[in-house]
């Protein structure tokens, strides 16, 4: 009797940041500084605005309603370190690398993360306007509850990415890489650029409903009544 198999495809969960940080002490306010090395500090309300920090390295570290306006932050390193009800404009992170982080509830807009790599990154609830990831490589990144409003993947790499009832407003996508993203969940999935380049990611039946006039037109289609 032949013994009948069925293959499963099933995408790779993301793994999530698990930061359990150690008893904090208070910043002492005497400012960013460039290659400075802050261990289990906790920022509290701190604004930080216009304070240059590059090649910072931040491990073990709490930031809670800081200030980011114009941080310049390039280069830096986060590591078992949570942020919560950051806010600010023009903040760079060119180039910083996020491991083990959580981003609660930002309020962020311009922010610069190209050539960024987030590695095992939960990024929940907020909302993050013209977010640049040009060139950046994600691994293991969750998006979760929150708005991301014409972000930038351009030419960035994905693996096991998520995006769980999150808003993508004119999202572009062009020249992506992807493997093992999961679009399924999002509450609301517009992509400006990039549609092509969904090769690696799962999205649900009525997202390619939704998504099929941009199909149609990026093969050359033309649909008519």
């Amino acid at each position: 009797m032949a013994r009948s198999s069925r293959k499963t495809d099933t995408i790779a969960a993301a793994r999530r940041p698990e930061v359990r940080l150690p008893p904090l002490v208070p910043y002492d306010g005497g400012g960013l500084e460039p290659d400075g090395d802050y261990d289990g500090v906790r920022f509290e309300g701190t604004d930080l605005s216009d304070e240059s920090g590059p090649g910072a390295r931040f491990m073990d570290c709490a930031l809670e309603g800081c200030a980011l306006d114009r941080t310049k932050l390039i280069r830096a390193r986060f590591i078992d370190s949570v942020l919560t009800g950051v806010r600010g404009v023009g903040t760079d992170l060119a180039g910083a690398s996020l491991r083990d982080v959580e981003v609660v509830d930002a309020r962020l807009g311009g922010v610069q993360l190209h050539g960024a790599v987030l590695e095992r990154v939960h990024v929940r609830g907020g909302k993050i306007d013209y977010l640049n990831l040009r060139k950046a490589r994600l691994k293991d990144v969750v998006f979760e509850g929150c708005v991301l409003s014409e972000p930038d993947f351009g030419d960035a790499q994905l693996v096991r990415v998520e995006f769980r009832d999150c808003v993508l407003k004119r999202a572009d996508f062009s020249s992506v890489r992807m493997e093992s993203v999961d679009l399924r969940t999002a509450a609301e999935l517009d992509i400006a650029r990039g549609v092509e380049r969904l090769a690696g990611a799962v999205i649900s039946p009525v997202q390619l409903m939704e998504l099929a006039p941009a199909f149609a037109a990026q093969i050359g289609v033309r649909v008519e009544a």
